[in-house]
């Protein structure tokens, strides 16, 4: 669906580790930037300060990378620019935070996957259930030539991509039932993201879906009008749907990519030393988001168990897959066959 055959065909290898690799050589330039810099006071020059957003709190993943992103960028530009960080909506949904990029009205963002189909079609395959067998194979697919490309390909909707990062493992709670096999989905009115591809995974798995934004969901659950929903641990955690919420089963079965957006706008009109050192310190922003994703994966879940989560820790993968076989056509449909099925066949995990 768009992606040349040369693409699809070159092989993937390109882990956090390279990345960690490929920031750590960048560094000793941006270090003699930094110098340069410093040899200007900071009240000398022109200070301009940005407003970076998220639409998740500052202890999520992203938040993490936005806090990263904001002392980083102020270390190593001798204080010229600075951004002020926007989290918990405070700068509107994430739809809303892409057309303000877009528009010039908003600097930058730190999005995840769910919205992200609105701008670049393909990057909704990132996010089916279960195309990922692990972090492992997410992350080396978003670091390889795919992922890569869907980075660029923002530029074709007037959005400057910097980063891959992450939300993390999405998981799925309930106040109802534990659950373990698709039955145990039936009926149960089930919050999802603003996503086509969620909508349709858990409808075909046979729940009773209701896509409700972020900022909606808790509510929705305390009342009654939702059984359960699906997200992140460190979602889990910093909104505090574990006080309304009795099952946590962790099924892992979507991938919740994000990415640090720039608007032209700004980013055009900055020196090529200074595009160079925002685009480093999106790499380290990212990868302080995996961090935090990973942290929350290991250490969450048992901080959710002591909080009286009951934790549901395997799943009969094999049964989840084969219900979601009738959505497989609409999703192939939507991304590409091609596309679809070069992920799956790139399981590395």
């Amino acid at each position: 669906m768009g992606f040349g055959s040369s693409v699809l065909s070159a092989p993937f290898s390109v882990s956090e580790a390279i990345m960690r690799r490929r920031t750590l050589l960048m560094s000793a330039g941006a270090a003699a930037l930094g110098l340069a810099n410093a040899a200007v006071p900071a009240a000398a020059q022109d200070v301009r300060t940005l407003r970076f957003g998220t639409a998740l709190p500052a202890d999520s993943p992203p938040g993490a990378g936005a806090r990263v992103f904001e002392s980083e960028i102020r270390r190593r530009t001798g204080g010229r620019f600075r951004t002020e960080y926007f989290p918990d909506g405070m700068l509107g949904s994430e739809s809303a935070m892409l057309k303000d990029l877009q528009q010039g009205r908003l600097d930058m963002a730190f999005i995840t996957g769910a919205v992200l189909p609105e701008v670049v079609v393909e990057t909704g395959a990132f996010s089916l259930p279960f195309i990922f067998d692990g972090v492992a194979h997410a992350r080396d697919m978003l670091d390889g030539p795919i992922g890569q490309g869907c980075l660029a390909r923002f530029r074709d909707s007037n959005l400057v991509a910097l980063a891959w990062g992450e939300n993390g493992l999405r998981h799925m709670t309930s106040a109802t039932r534990p659950i373990r096999t698709p039955d145990d989905l039936k009926g149960v009115k089930f919050g999802v993201p603003q996503s086509v591809s969620a909508v349709i995974g858990f409808e075909t798995l046979g729940a009773n879906v209701s896509p409700v934004a972020l900022p909606e969901l808790y509510g929705a659950l305390e009342s009654g009008r939702l059984d359960g929903q699906e997200s992140p641990i460190a979602t889990i955690q910093a909104t505090k749907i574990w006080r309304v919420q009795k099952y946590l089963t962790l099924s892992g079965h979507i991938y919740d990519p994000a990415v640090i957006l720039m608007s032209p706008k700004v980013f055009d009109a900055l020196s090529p030393e200074d595009q160079a050192a925002f685009a480093e310190v999106a790499t380290l922003a990212a990868l302080a988001s995996r961090r935090h994703a990973a942290g929350s994966q290991t250490e969450g879940i048992e901080l959710l168990s002591q909080a009286g989560m009951e934790v549901v820790r395997t799943i009969d993968r094999a049964r989840f897959i084969a219900a979601l076989q009738p959505a497989q056509p609409r999703f192939e449909a939507m991304f590409g066959a091609g596309l679809v099925g070069w992920i799956r066949d790139q399981n590395i995990a």
